[in-house]
């Protein structure tokens, strides 16, 4: 098993001890997971020090392919490979003549859709990116195997991403599974970070809060308490073990550290309830029957952890209702309404919300997912039943009107859900509540849905904006079109006349 010998030498200098080239292949997998675009390591070292061997496993981590062939860029001077993360440049400056030839080769350019791995970059002098991080590779006197690589930037970062991936390490090495390979796997909208665990022929999925206690802004952690938004692993590992005790299909933990963050558990797949970017008519309805079964059941307010601790499912509280409904004031009219909202325009939304949430006093309640749509929602190809639909994203579990995550399935943010199949859903949906429930109400569940279907299109709304705007994923503004006409087809529901009129102020 390859072994890391961390120790902190200075404030951004760290030496990691590897004892033969798998703890190479591993360190540079370490590295492979935090790089991102804009990114450039400078790697130096004598000949033969093994900066060819780092370089192969950087770029074979990256690509997520430990067979890819890797050429050294000795005559070409740059290699550059186009990944589905971004693209890697690997240049070898070996033969570099004059340091300003380093501006031929288009590094800088290169730099703005991708990252920039350099062997030899002492040829280039200053020529190079001041937030670097220098990784310089030293062989101990008579050692064969063994290298130091010692690691150095400018930019603080740099220690805290680096400090960061190797406690990812040091706790697969902990869990039975320190020589995996990690692979990046694409994630959601928060700050947590996923990425697959490869161990032989199996594969799990390895989960990082990062933003546990101080790490979070004061601003964020406030936010993050009026909407009752999860604030560490504790409610993954509290809900999804009363999901799979009730027998619902959450990913199984195999291991955790609660109070660094870590979460690794049973991977359920990629395929979902879409394909090809369109929702399976099938796979909806098994969605819809999963829905049904749990809203059949009750649901604790608390959950025992194994550590002893006691995790308790917040009240989906109107507060928190009407605080997300308003990031559709707070960044959607703001960036793309025709006409400009006061303080006036705020005190009127909040009284209309209160108004038409305080018409919901026998909507039925119990727990809410939250994000119960497509992207959430695996499908297990052989399942049988509720079996046939594994949940994940599940953390921000609260206990509110069970219509709302009728509502996200039905009115799905990521696929077009005609009005026909929406009214085929929902008759599903009622039928399968009545078939158990002789007291089910279908009109009072109408208006809740409605209700919360507005309420989650104004939050989705919003947050696709600030996505776009304020964290620089425009990507998000192609769903706009959507949320908006789901919005039109709620609106026109009796129970939310009074919204109706107010949104059509601010809508295009």
């Amino acid at each position: 098993m390859a072994d890391h010998d961390l120790s902190l030498l200075e404030a951004v200098f760290l030496a990691v001890e590897i004892a033969d080239e798998a703890g190479t292949r591993e360190l540079a997998n370490d590295i492979a997971m935090i790089l991102k675009t804009g990114d450039t390591i400078c790697l130096s070292g004598d000949l033969g020090a093994g900066k060819s061997a780092f370089s192969r496993a950087l770029v074979r981590a990256l690509a997520g392919d430990p067979e890819l062939e890797v050429p050294s860029p000795t005559f070409t001077l740059v290699q550059t490979y186009g990944l589905d993360r971004f693209d890697l440049s690997h240049f070898d400056l070996y033969r570099l003549e004059e340091p300003e030839e380093i501006e031929e080769l288009g590094l800088e350019d290169l730099l703005e859709t991708g990252a920039a791995l350099i062997e030899w970059p002492e040829k280039a002098q200053d020529l190079l990116p001041a937030n670097a991080l220098w990784i310089r590779i030293t062989q101990p006197p008579g050692e064969t195997d063994r290298r130091v690589f010692h690691l150095s930037s400018n930019l603080p970062d740099w220690q805290q991403r680096i400090g960061g991936t190797l406690k990812t390490r040091t706790f697969l090495r902990a869990s039975g599974h320190g020589g995996a390979q990690r692979r990046f796997l694409a994630g959601d909208a928060s700050l947590r970070t996923f990425e697959t665990v490869h161990d032989g022929a199996r594969a799990d999925v390895l989960m990082r809060w990062p933003f546990q206690g101080d790490a979070v802004a004061a601003n964020v952690r406030a936010y993050m308490e009026k909407v009752h938004l999860a604030r560490d692993c504790r409610a993954v590992v509290a809900v999804g073990s009363e999901l799979r005790r009730h027998g619902f299909l959450a990913p199984e933990i195999l291991a955790a550290d609660l109070d660094q963050g870590f979460v690794l558990s049973q991977d359920l797949g990629r395929e979902t309830i879409v394909r090809d970017g369109r929702p399976v008519p099938e796979r909806y309805h098994a969605a819809v029957e999963v829905l049904a079964a749990m809203h059949a059941q009750t649901w604790p307010d608390t959950v025992g952890l194994a550590d002893g601790s006691v995790y308790a499912l917040p009240a989906y509280s109107q507060d928190a209702l009407i605080t997300e409904a308003a990031l559709f004031l707070e960044w959607y009219v703001p960036e793309r309404s025709p006409l400009k909202a006061d303080a006036r325009a705020g005190t009127e939304f909040e009284a209309l919300w209160r108004k038409v949430l305080n018409r919901l006093p026998d909507a039925q309640t119990g727990w809410v997912l939250r994000d119960f749509h497509s992207p959430n929602l695996l499908w297990q190809d052989g399942g049988k039943g509720i079996g046939r639909i594994g949940l994940i994203d599940f953390q921000d579990t609260v206990r509110g009107p069970v219509a709302y995550d009728v509502a996200s399935l039905l009115l799905d943010a990521r696929t077009d859900i005609g009005a026909a199949l929406e009214k085929e859903l929902f008759d599903a949906y009622v039928t399968a509540r009545e078939a158990v429930s002789p007291d089910f109400d279908r009109n009072v569940f109408s208006d809740a849905y409605a209700v919360m279907a507005a309420q989650r299109i104004s939050k989705i709304l919003g947050i696709f904006v600030r996505l776009a705007e304020r964290d620089g994923k425009p990507a998000y503004l192609n769903h706009l079109p959507r949320m908006l006409a789901y919005l039109g087809r709620v609106l026109d529901r009796p129970v939310l006349s009074d919204l109706k009129d107010w949104y059509a102020r601010y809508l295009p």
